[in-house]
């Protein structure tokens, strides 16, 4: 058998993978090659056979087989059904540096307590509302996703914390923001992603942000919810979550300044163009699929907006 095309874990991750995920270094090539197998055997789908993506659904599913065969799944059912919404289709686009600037959360360098989880730092309504919309900058966030999932194993590993500042967010910002891009994104973090997004901190939050927030909560898990935190200006009640060090410079903080993230960030766009570029070839084929296909409408089908909701 092969030995994986893999990068090697530092030792503080091997642990965690081992404890908490249920990785088995000795059994890792067996567990990739039942995957694999699988996948092959499915006559619906063509999806990329690459170790450092496949190793990524197995320790986001703790190594359970059917629940990576689900996510994995899930993963190319997506991207295959609404590629405006799940993929990044021209990696050429000659706005792309804008999109990826306006529209992508922005890793920061060093995880929490230096071994723990990636901070992903985002903004909420920055972008020019007359050039760009929500739904333009929706498959740069989720190819900035996939690319976490191939090039980061901290984020695989710990998972990531979103750090959003939402001071920019306005009405106009909330007319596109619909029930319809909420489901789109909802279930893609349901039943496709494979990394744990394990805490969602809002800062400089509006009383309107809070309003919005009370319109989606009915519609989240209590799992959900116990992970998402809303923070005013005065940001002493997110040091408690997120100590001050591990926030960007402009934030009075150790963790880079975002200038020099929006740099790399974009960078590791260019790094992965023909990675983007041979990704169109791998979808899936659902007249194919044995067995009842997913029933989409229920799941991403919902419509409206939040037109109504008042602008402080």
């Amino acid at each position: 058998m092969a030995t994986p095309n893999i990068r090697p874990l530092p030792e503080h991750l091997q642990e965690v993978a081992i404890k908490e995920l249920n990785e088995r270094p000795e059994r890792l090539a067996e567990d990739l090659e039942a995957l694999k197998d699988w996948a092959i055997k499915e006559p619906h789908l063509n999806v990329r056979l690459d170790d450092q993506l496949l190793v990524a659904f197995l320790r986001g599913c703790k190594f359970s087989l059917e629940k990576t065969k689900s996510k994995l799944d899930w993963f190319y059912t997506l991207k295959t059904k609404y590629p405006d919404y799940y993929t990044l289709q021209d990696p050429d686009v000659p706005h792309l540096q804008d999109l990826v600037k306006y529209g992508v959360g922005l890793p920061l360098p060093i995880p929490l307590n230096e071994i723990g989880a990636r901070i992903i730092f985002c903004r909420f309504g920055i972008y020019p509302i007359d050039k760009y919309k929500i739904k333009d900058l929706l498959a740069i966030a989720f190819a900035s996703y996939e690319l976490q999932m191939r090039s980061d194993d901290t984020s695989v590993i710990n998972g990531f914390i979103a750090l959003v500042d939402v001071s920019k967010i306005n009405a106009a910002y909330f007319a596109q923001f619909t029930p319809h891009l909420l489901k789109k994104t909802m279930g893609f973090f349901a039943n496709a992603a494979p990394i744990r997004q394990t805490a969602t901190h809002f800062i400089n939050v509006p009383a309107s942000f809070e309003k919005l927030y009370s319109m989606i909560k009915p519609t989240l898990t209590e799992k959900q919810r116990n992970r998402i935190f809303l923070h005013g200006n005065n940001l002493e009640t997110l040091y408690a979550h997120i100590p001050q060090k591990y926030l960007p410079k402009e934030f009075g903080g150790e963790n880079d300044c975002i200038d020099e993230l929006e740099k790399s960030t974009f960078q590791l766009f260019l790094d992965h163009r023909d990675y983007f570029k041979e990704d169109v070839k791998y979808r899936n084929n659902e007249e194919l699929r044995v067995g009842q296909q997913p029933d989409y409408e229920s799941l991403f089908g919902m419509e409206g907006s939040f037109r109504k909701i008042a602008v402080d």
